[in-house]
C-alpha cells in the first residue's frame, strides 16, 4: 500500500494526497481546496454528530458531500515547530484560511506551556502576530507561509 496524488473527488484539483488505511479504505486530504475525508465518512454511515461534537461551527457549516457520499471538512495543519494552518471566518460566506508561525517559548514562560497528560511542555507557541489571512482558493500558499513545504 502507498500513498499516492490524484485528482481530488471534491474540488477537481491534482493535489489530492491519498493515503491508505488499509487495502479497502483512503485518507484523502486536499492540498488543492484545502479538505479532508476518508471511505469510512460516508452519508448514511457514520456517526457525524458524534465526530462534530468537538468541532469549530464554522467546519461543520463548510461540510461538502462528493459523488461518493463522502463528507469533506476543511483541514487544520499543525505542524510542530512551525506552525498553523487552519479555516477562519465568521459563517461560510465570510470565511478564509489563516495561517499562523510559531515561536519559540521564552525561558520565563517555559513552564506555562505544559503538555497535556504528561511532565513534558510544549517548546514553540502561536505568535499571533503573525497570523495572516489566505483567500479560499490558496489553501496551499498558508501552508507555504508557514514553512510546511520547507525541509527539515
Amino acid at each position: 500500500m502507498k500513498d499516492k496524488l490524484s485528482i481530488c473527488p471534491r474540488c477537481g484539483s491534482d493535489a489530492c494526497y491519498i493515503t491508505p488505511v488499509n487495502e479497502l479504505k483512503n485518507n484523502y486530504y486536499c492540498f488543492g481546496c484545502g479538505y479532508q475525508t476518508n471511505d469510512l465518512m460516508v452519508e448514511g454511515e457514520f456517526d457525524f454528530e458524534s465526530y462534530e461534537e468537538t468541532l469549530p461551527e464554522l467546519y461543520k457549516d463548510l461540510k461538502s458531500v462528493d459523488d461518493q457520499k463522502r463528507v469533506w471538512y476543511p483541514i487544520t495543519i499543525n505542524i510542530q515547530e512551525k506552525g498553523t494552518v487552519f479555516a477562519n471566518g465568521n459563517n461560510i460566506n465570510n470565511w478564509n484560511w489563516s495561517g499562523a508561525q510559531l515561536v519559540e517559548v521564552s525561558e520565563e514562560e517555559k513552564g506555562k506551556f505544559k503538555i497535556p497528560g504528561t511532565e513534558e511542555f510544549y517548546t514553540h507557541k502561536t505568535d499571533i502576530k503573525t497570523l495572516k489571512n489566505f483567500p479560499q482558493h490558496d489553501f496551499i500558499e498558508a501552508l507555504d507561509y508557514i514553512g510546511f513545504f520547507n525541509e527539515q
